[in-house]
């Protein structure tokens, strides 16, 4: 127990009872039965009544039962605090004692008594059998101490060991501690001090094992019964939890009579507790290995053969259990075929995590015959396809297909289970590629319908290497041999993959094909491929902007996948559900929810690769360019490469634009070569929306205009008739792009109107999606082109009444200007809302050079002797989001001398001694930059300024 616990406890009703009575001479006394198991705290909260600071003056006495001491005589004449523990220990003559004390409390005294209710010679009476004579004033209270509940032991985990503790390893902790304080906390010492490091698994916290002290108290109640009373306490040991009286003494070996006798011996002891109504077992779970690890190899074996046989009895047969004991009483064959049993039920239930770890264990055991090999490893890779990643499933298949001895159709299976696995859960594709390819051959003629679903699999064109084309040609091959296998399910599982294709490729009758899936067959088999078939459908939706349709498909696709027990289909709908809040604009929460499901699949990178991406283009919008590299780029799990091509193609937009801001020129070029080159070779040109615009500004901005050209005509021609409004926006944009990039060469002023044109057309088309983010960044471009015709037209910004032909050459044009500045001045806005902080800034800056100087305004610059100023608290903002100097020049349009001079002035007003510093002072990172955004330099322009 902590020291918060023992102040809530002391804080109680009793606790204040006690403080009444102790600080009032006059006061009747209180008597305070403090009950709790061994372990859950009552010497603790003893010590804590003691220290009660309301009764400092009160003596305390302090009597602990059992070895051999008393109470003073003197005690019983004053005002007195006993504090009495182990009452269970107590023999009839240290009882005797303790009644006439009690009964003798005089006014201004209290007593707290503590006992382990499990161990009292007399059930629910500590003081005894013989009847107790209280004062008639007393009050008598009873506290009984429970276990800690998991948030508690949660609170416990993180004292001890620090925030790195799974929500599964804090769960099993509870589980097999049942929440008992001493057990919770000598296990964590056992886990702080274990080498190599705790990582924070549940399997570290099953492999702690039993605490010396709860070992102890186990065994010794155990070994103080009668040996011929023993095998009860060994069976429960051996079943390892709660059971029913029967099924206890079955699995002992002894008759009904002397079975039930012996069991109600050992509750007598406390070596063995009621859980439940015929629910006999430990309090504590750990209990169990500690007794099973005293007995003997032969009775403990004779004892899991007896367990087997009881289990079977039970309705369902819980396999798993079954298979286990056998294994343990040393019946291989009847352990193996439990095995399979487990596994099949299992799969069947959709609890495919448990049917993969059974035969994961089974199938590393040395000297498995092959014939075994072959009949588990099936089920093995069945569970394992729809399950989440397992590089121990992985190795074992990739071990097993190697077994010339195995049939070709088994084998062929294996390989093609392998194949799923290495591409869609590991992302090792020319792995994966080359075992589809060889299990379509091997199955061709002896397994037509696994054939298909080989053939089906190579359509996929979501992974980097080959062309579309090759993706059809299996396609039609998976077709002819689904139909001629005459099984359904291999049917929907190509039909599926036939989805996959057209609907990324924005095909006419791609929804056609969706809408065909049977959502609501009741065949596991075909419900996950359906499962399969929405989430395919789902995501190709989001990536084309079709985000209503998205929203449906995504929820469909998610219930489905988990009723058909298919977590790999539904977690890869989740990393659709997180693109589809970026791009939608629902940022609130969105970088933690990515961080949470990152973490959540710790171990299967590839399938976290949507939320890396998603939070690395976050972390760029905010400014955080440090951060978003890394996010960008896996964070080093995963190499960007091996990425599916449309998330490859996403991040490679990014870094394009970061190399972009950070004027590094020839490096974006040369990103963006790569990264379209591995997009043009795919083929399925929707992918390229988030590339193009950046790939195109980049050769542009190198010189190569021709390759950016080349670029935008590839884009268009790619993209055919299809339904695809996110390509047809960004194909828009990047002919805004190429406008713009070519138009001080080529059309001078007109150039720029027509790209701002341009830049209109998109904003419009990602408003329509809506994008809300992309609508302002396109927005941006338009104003920017405008402001820059304008520029075209003139010297520059004029005083107020000084209009000139040289400044404006007509009503229109001054309509414009004001039109560009306004649409600028919303676009920061925008940003501002939703979090884009270095958007937000890099549009304002662009209003600062742009905005022409007010001839009203009084000379010199305002006063911000104790505040920062706009121009400061903006590019304070931005340092503390992880920019350089040089980054925030270029952003802002300043020198790098002048970034450093503002920096310097923010940290002296506000007292920083760092740019880490900082952060804390202006009150947290980029979510802030409302609170310091310089609302004075996006004020409205008047006409007069411009015009």
């Amino acid at each position: 127990m902590s020291e918060d616990d023992g102040v809530v406890a002391t804080r109680g009703s009793a606790g204040w009872s006690l403080t009444r009575v102790l600080v009032d001479e006059r006061a009747e006394p209180v008597l305070l039965f403090v009950e709790g198991a061994a372990g859950e705290g009552k010497s603790h909260l003893l010590q804590n009544l003691a220290g009660l600071p309301e009764s400092a003056d009160t003596p305390r006495r302090w009597w602990r039962c059992g070895d051999g001491g008393g109470p003073p005589d003197e005690a019983e004449h004053i005002p007195t605090l006993w504090l009495v523990d182990d009452v269970h220990r107590a023999d009839g003559d240290e009882l005797r004692r303790l009644r006439q004390v009690l009964e003798g409390l005089r006014p201004g005294s209290a007593a707290a008594v503590s006992y382990r209710p499990e161990e009292l010679p007399v059930p629910g009476l500590p003081l005894g059998a013989l009847p107790m004579t209280y004062p008639s004033g007393m009050t008598v209270l009873r506290h009984r101490l429970a276990p800690w509940d998991e948030e508690r032991v949660r609170r416990a985990v993180v004292q001890a060991l620090g925030e790195g503790c799974s929500a599964e390893a804090v769960r099993r902790l509870h589980e097999r501690t049942g929440g008992v304080p001493r057990v919770v906390v000598d296990v964590l010492a056992v886990l702080r001090e274990q080498r190599p490091a705790f990582t924070g698994t549940a399997a570290e916290v099953e492999e702690a094992g039993t605490p010396a002290r709860l070992a102890e108290l186990v065994l010794s109640r155990t070994y103080a019964l009668p040996p011929e009373d023993r095998p009860v306490v060994w069976a429960a040991a051996v079943l390892d939890g709660p059971v029913g009286r029967d099924e206890l003494i079955a699995v002992s070996g002894l008759g009904a009579s002397t079975g039930t006798t012996a069991l109600l011996r050992a509750l007598e002891s406390a070596a063995l507790a009621e859980l439940g109504e015929d629910r006999y077992g430990f309090a504590v779970p750990l209990a169990a290995p500690a007794v099973r690890a005293s007995l003997p190899g032969p009775v403990r074996q004779d004892l899991h053969g007896r367990a087997a046989k009881a289990l079977v009895r039970r309705q369902p047969v819980p396999w798993a259990a079954v298979a286990d004991h056998h294994r343990a009483a040393g019946d291989s064959r009847r352990w193996i075929n439990a095995v399979e049993k487990a596994a099949e039920s299992a799969a069947a239930a959709s609890r495919h995590q448990e049917a993969i770890t059974l035969l994961e264990r089974t199938l590393a055991t040395p000297g498995l015959p092959p014939q075994v090999r072959a009949r588990l490893a099936p089920l093995l890779a069945r569970s394992a396809v729809t399950g989440l990643r397992s590089d121990q499933t992985v190795e074992v298949l990739a071990q097993i297909v190697q077994d010339a001895s195995l049939p070709a159709a088994v084998r062929g299976e294996l390989r093609l289970d392998l194949g799923l696995m290495l591409c869609n859960q590991m992302g090792r594709y020319p792995e994966g590629w080359q075992a589809l390819e060889t299990a379509a051959a091997e199955l061709r003629e002896v397994r037509p319908g696994l054939a298909a679903r080989a053939m089906g699999a190579l359509s996929s064109p979501f992974w980097p290497g080959n062309s579309i084309d090759v993706h059809r040609e299996w396609l039609v091959k998976a077709l002819a041999a689904a139909d001629a296998s005459g099984d359904d399910a291999m049917r929907t599982a190509v039909l599926a993959n036939r989805i996959a294709l057209a609907t990324s490729c924005a095909e006419p009758d791609a929804w056609e094909l969706v809408r065909r899936l049977p959502r609501k067959t009741t065949d596991p088999a075909r419900a996950g491929q359906a499962a399969r078939g929405l989430c395919n459908a789902a995501d190709a939706a989001v990536w084309l902007g079709l985000h209503e349709r998205a929203a449906d498909l995504l929820a469909e696709g998610r219930e489905l996948s988990a009723r058909s027990g298919a977590p790999y289909f539904e977690h890869n709908a989740l990393g659709a559900q997180l693109l589809q809040e970026w791009w939608t604009g629902q940022w609130p929460g969105l970088a933690k929810r990515c961080e949470d499901f990152v973490a959540s699949t710790a171990d299967m990178p590839l399938i976290a690769s949507d939320a890396y991406i998603v939070r690395g283009l976050l972390a760029l919008a905010q400014g955080d360019w440090g951060a978003a590299v890394s996010w960008l780029s896996q964070r080093g799990t995963f190499g960007s490469e091996d990425l599916p091509v449309a998330l490859a193609a996403t991040a490679a937009g990014a870094l394009v634009r970061l190399a972009l801001a950070r004027q590094e020129v020839q490096t974006a070029a040369r990103q963006a070569r790569a990264a379209w080159s591995i997009v043009a070779g795919k083929g399925v040109w929707p992918w390229a929306a988030e590339l193009a615009p950046w790939a195109v500004e980049a050769l542009a901005r190198a010189g190569d205009g021709a390759t950016a050209r080349a670029m935008v005509r590839d884009f268009a021609q790619g993209l055919g008739p299809g339904d695809a409004p996110a390509a047809r926006a960004a194909l828009i944009w990047s002919r805004a792009v190429l406008a713009e990039t070519e138009a001080p060469a080529r059309a001078g002023r007109d150039g720029l109107l027509r790209a701002a044109d341009l830049y209109r057309e998109a904003a419009a088309a990602y408003g329509e999606l809506p994008r809300p983010y992309t609508q302002a960044v396109t927005a941006e471009g338009a104003g920017r082109c405008v402001l820059a015709a304008y520029a075209e037209a003139g010297p520059g910004p004029v005083a107020e009444g000084e209009h000139t032909a040289a400044s404006a050459e007509s009503a229109a044009d001054c309509a414009s200007a004001l039109a560009a500045v306004a649409e600028l001045e919303s676009c920061a806005q925008r940003f501002t809302d939703l979090g884009a902080v270095w958007d937000a800034a890099r549009a304002r800056a662009l209003l600062r050079t742009r905005r022409p100087i007010r001839k009203t305004r009084p000379p010199g610059r305002p006063s911000h002797a104790d505040e920062l100023s706009p121009r400061e608290a903006e590019v304070a903002q931005l340092a503390v989001s992880g920019l350089t100097n040089r980054e925030i020049a270029a952003t802002l349009h300043l020198s790098p001398r002048t970034v450093e001079q503002h920096i310097a002035r923010a940290m002296r007003k506000t007292g920083a001694l760092s740019r880490r510093d900082l952060a804390h002072r202006l009150g947290g990172g980029p979510e802030t930059v409302s609170a310091f955004s310089p609302t004075g330099n996006s004020r409205p322009v008047r006409r007069s300024e411009i015009c």
